[in-house]
């Protein structure tokens, strides 16, 4: 074997390790930003289905807000949390098991 063979099969290792190496190190870093994206999904997700929430959250409030903001609306609230009756009115309080439905 000559020197120059020898330094051939030298320069093709290190040719194979420097390409094995960006590659590796190619890997790792989309192995990162792809970790990093299911992340952040994740927190997306979370922020719109909070967001969905409170969003059905505030429609709720504004329609009782709404309701109660009006005096018709307001009267019955009110008694009904006093238990206070109108003259010629009466409470009726029911106890008991809740009915249970049949099954299909």
């Amino acid at each position: 074997m000559s020197t120059q063979s020898i330094l051939r099969g030298v320069g093709r290792g290190v040719f194979v390790v420097v390409i094995l190496g960006v590659f590796t190190m190619v890997a790792i870093q989309y192995a990162r930003i792809v970790h990093r994206n299911v992340v952040l999904a994740h927190a997306l997700w979370v922020v719109q289905t909070d967001i969905t929430r409170l969003a059905s959250e505030k429609d709720r409030r504004t329609a009782t807000i709404s309701r109660l903001s009006d005096p018709q609306g307001a009267i019955p609230e009110i008694h009904d949390r006093l238990h206070l009756t109108m003259p010629n009115e009466s409470i009726i309080y029911l106890k008991g098991n809740k009915p249970q439905t049949a099954p299909q």
